[in-house]
């Protein structure tokens, strides 16, 4: 199993996908929480050179609030993070699946919350 729910956009403007995809989120109840620039803080850090990377925290406030309520750790793993990263010829975008991630968690309840997560971030991908 894959870990990842992946999207690739060829010949694509690396902030253009970033607004489109923020856009796409938010339309399926996502809110961005955090927001890190790996290129930036690995130029900072140790002087190393890359090319745009971002990790947005997503956070779906309902989709949180059952797990949390099923599963109080949970919150360890959360939220859910959605790279951006400029490839050869585009920008590719990959979101963690919850599934996946979520397969050490003996909770059935949890399980199926984290497939409906995982669809609603399919769906943003596929609306970008």
């Amino acid at each position: 199993m894959s870990y990842t729910v992946d999207r690739f956009f060829a010949d694509a403007d690396f902030e253009e996908i970033d607004t489109r995809l923020r856009s796409a989120l938010a339309d399926k109840g996502f809110g961005v929480l955090t927001e890190i620039d790996v290129k930036a803080t690995m130029k900072k850090k140790i002087d190393a050179d890359m090319e745009p990377y971002r990790i947005l925290g997503a956070c779906n406030p309902n989709m949180a609030w059952q797990a949390i309520g099923m599963e109080p750790r949970v919150g360890a793993m959360l939220p859910c993070n959605v790279i951006l990263r400029a490839v050869e010829g585009g920008v590719e975008v990959s979101a963690i699946d919850p599934e996946a991630s979520m397969q050490a968690i003996d909770n059935g309840g949890l399980k199926q919350v984290a497939g409906q997560v995982r669809e609603l971030l399919r769906g943003a991908l596929e609306a970008i």
